[in-house]
């Protein structure tokens, strides 16, 4: 679906999340811990909320939120995340959205 290109391709760590979803809560937190100023992009609250739901299912994510984009990327849902984060790998994604953290460098 064209707009889950174009709002993932804008900003630099994309979100796709519902408000009553507590685990697209927590990797909004698991970002925000780690400097990340990330666009949540509440589908519930979206008119085309069923289509991005759809899309984003089709495009590979198992849940389909939350789903994440990186860099214009689909990094997945929690456990992708989850995952990249525990091997120190999303460390090296992010760190070009990172805001300055004080002591954390």
């Amino acid at each position: 679906m064209e707009k889950i290109g174009k709002v993932a391709s804008e900003n630099g760590v994309v979100i796709f999340s519902k408000s009553t979803c507590c685990l697209c809560y927590a990797v909004q937190i698991l970002f925000r811990d780690l400097g990340v100023q990330a666009v949540v992009h509440e589908i519930d609250h979206d008119p085309d909320g069923k289509e991005i739901e759809k899309a984003l299912t089709r495009l590979g994510c198992n849940g389909p939120v939350p789903a994440v984009y990186i860099g214009g990327k689909l990094m997945g849902s929690t456990n992708e995340v989850m995952s990249l984060h525990l091997s120190g790998s999303l460390l090296q994604l992010i760190r070009p959205y990172q805001q300055t953290l004080s002591s954390h460098d």
